[in-house]
């Protein structure tokens, strides 16, 4: 087999799907790319069993066909130090040696069989099809991604919970202490359906997409999902189980509203919070009176700080505590000017939702109170 490719081309396609290979492998193939080559096509595979990335760059003077292996640290670390240039990759199918020449020298090591490496399981006949834009589903991945949990006991709370509705596309993560649920309203299926995307794609996802102007097919049973984009396919097993359910935990009547500016709120917190117990991260929000106080204190050290802020509040006095940690995440995570607070009293949970939604979507994050001792 013989073929000649551009340095860069190969470098940025390799290095957008290297991110899913684990640094520990069951298998010690899978810390290799698995290379394709039929005509001017290459397709490149990487994989840690659970989670496999495919894209495919166009190479020229081909000369063969067929599979073999690259291990992904001899090949990326030069490639990263190469400046732009045709790189002729020159491989003997009888032994798999391989050398790679450029303008200036040659790279020569020992490639693997392909035949070794895991082969995907196709779709069963009951698979879903969902086409969504690639900004939307970027929107959807990242304001949620943040609330999910690291939790051995309920691996159903480890990744974004997709449920698919006639009029909706829902988001959903939680950790029990913080849920997010963004609802995109231009997204419609034809039936419902449901999948639960596990941490490790999702985060991929955000990678891929953030370059995808496309759209995106999601292909998915009750096993594994594939996912489409114009130079990538994602190939991932979901997480079995049932996911609970979310609307009930969020509560309807919250009273209490209060409106202040998301970037002064959020600066304020990430000051103050510096002075609270670094065990809890508490922090204490004190409502009156159209205004608002943060405060937090670490007794251990004789730390203090507050913080008072002008907000639209109009209710009965309050004070209530989070923990600044989760309570700045929520907050990063929305893009509004202003955020309003939706409370019914210290020991229920708070709602945080922009005070405008954009075109098509709402957004809602709830977060659970800690206990003040006062």
């Amino acid at each position: 087999m013989r073929f000649d490719v551009s340095s860069t081309a190969l470098l940025s396609r390799l290095q957008s799907i290297s991110k899913v290979i684990a640094s520990k492998n069951s298998l010690p193939i899978l810390d290799s790319f698995l290379f394709d080559l039929q005509g001017t096509t290459l397709t490149i595979t990487a994989s840690d069993a659970e989670t496999r990335l495919v894209t495919s760059v166009e190479v020229m003077n081909a000369a063969g066909s067929g599979l073999f292996a690259v291990s992904a640290k001899i090949l990326l670390d030069p490639l990263k130090e190469l400046p732009e240039q045709p790189l002729t990759f020159d491989i003997n199918d009888e032994n798999l040696e391989i050398f790679i020449h450029f303008q200036n020298g040659k790279y020569n090591f020992i490639g693997q069989k392909g035949d070794a490496y895991p082969q995907q399981k196709p779709l069963g006949e009951n698979a879903v099809t969902l086409t969504i834009d690639a900004q939307m589903l970027l929107n959807g991945v990242s304001r949620s991604l943040f609330a999910t949990a690291d939790d051995e006991l309920r691996p159903v709370m480890n990744g974004v919970y997709f449920d698919i509705s006639t009029d909706s596309l829902t988001f959903v993560a939680s950790d029990g202490h913080k849920l997010v649920r963004y609802r995109n309203l231009a997204v419609k299926s034809a039936e419902r359906a449901a999948f639960i995307l596990p941490k490790k794609p999702a985060n991929l996802l955000k990678g891929v997409l953030a370059k995808e102007t496309e759209e995106v097919t999601i292909r998915f049973d009750e096993n594994n999902a594939y996912v489409n984009f114009t130079n990538f396919e994602m190939v991932c097993r979901l997480i079995e189980g049932r996911y609970p359910n979310y609307n009930s935990v969020i509560p309807q009547e919250n009273p209490f509203k209060v409106t202040i500016d998301r970037i002064s709120f959020l600066n304020a917190l990430k000051r103050v919070s510096v002075f609270s117990n670094p065990a809890s991260s508490l922090v204490k929000l004190q409502l009156k009176d159209s205004m608002m106080q943060v405060s937090a204190q670490d007794i251990d050290f004789s730390t203090s700080a507050e913080e008072t802020m002008v907000c639209q509040y109009e209710g009965t006095d309050m004070s209530i505590g989070f923990k600044a940690t989760y309570l700045i995440e929520i907050l990063t995570n929305i893009a509004a000017e202003e955020v309003v607070l939706e409370l019914a009293d210290p020991s229920r949970a708070g709602l945080i939702v922009p005070s405008e939604n954009e075109e098509d979507e709402d957004l809602l994050m709830l977060l659970m109170p800690m206990m003040l001792n006062d």
